[in-house]
């Protein structure tokens, strides 16, 4: 009779913990626990053609562009599916079960624009192409896109001499709504990647600078960090990934980092 009670027992606690780690705890935190640390490099499984362009997540897996290649991955870097995509795939970013791309098939940061801009967007269970979306307002190629509050943000290319980056806001849809500048000085080749986090826009930029901007593009902070090859959200809300690829024999490889945002160093 006890050890029916305390079968019964056992059951009981176990059922209600259970009902508790689903409530209170998503399976992006239960996998966070095991895998996702800070210092700990995930490396995307296989090598491709062309370097990394920006990374993105949901809750269970990284999407990794690497200009000709869409890879999927487990949260350990484990390739979960793969396509081929036409040059030149850039940045991307994940909303509601679909991965969104800036793609250029144009000239970058050419002070006469002659860019061909667009969004091409993606299945994120299967990563079958879903539709396409002009965004001709991109004067120097589209090559970094971030999602915030209803609205998506589109950057890229930036020719030499110009002091200013520029940031392109469209709706859901990818009807255009303005224009907007950020203030940065001049940033090799523009802004390479872009993502929202703490309620900030996050500038990933050639030459090891980290862009931090207001909800209205001001400069918030710029730090001296390496981020041109992705920024996206970290482990916890508190830090960010931050993209890195090696050229390899016959290929290049990525990986991302995870950094504690208040250990980052800030220009001065």
């Amino acid at each position: 009779m006890e050890k029916v009670l305390s079968l019964i027992i056992l059951t009981i606690l176990v059922f209600r913990q259970n009902t508790l780690t689903e409530v209170n705890l998503s399976k992006y935190k239960q996998i966070t626990a095991r895998n996702e640390k800070f210092g700990n490099t995930i490396t995307c499984e296989g090598k491709y053609p062309h370097h990394l362009q920006g990374v993105c997540r949901d809750d269970g897996s990284f999407y990794w562009s690497f200009t000709t290649t869409i890879v999927k991955t487990d949260l350990y870097g484990k390739t979960l599916k793969k396509i081929e995509v036409p040059s030149h795939h850039g940045d991307l970013c994940y909303l509601d079960g679909k991965l969104y791309v800036a793609v250029n098939f144009g000239a970058f940061n050419d002070p006469k624009g002659n860019a061909d801009n667009w969004v091409y967007v993606y299945s994120a269970k299967n990563l079958s192409l879903l539709s396409k979306h002009k965004v001709h307002e991109v004067k120097y190629g589209a090559g970094g896109i971030a999602y915030c509050k209803g609205r998506f943000i589109v950057v890229g290319g930036l020719p030499e001499g110009l002091e200013e980056n520029y940031v392109y806001e469209y709706d859901l849809k990818f009807n255009f709504i303005k224009h907007h500048v950020i203030k940065s000085g001049w940033t090799r080749l523009g802004i390479q990647t872009a993502t929202f986090v703490q309620d900030h826009f996050w500038f990933g930029c050639y030459g090891n600078i980290l862009l931090k901007t207001t909800l209205d593009f001001n400069i918030a902070e710029k730090y001296n960090f390496t981020c041109g090859y992705g920024i996206l959200r970290g482990p916890t809300e508190n830090s960010l990934y931050a993209g890195a690829g090696n050229l390899i024999k016959n290929g290049c490889d990525g990986n991302i980092t995870a950094y504690k945002i208040n250990q980052l160093f800030k220009f001065r």
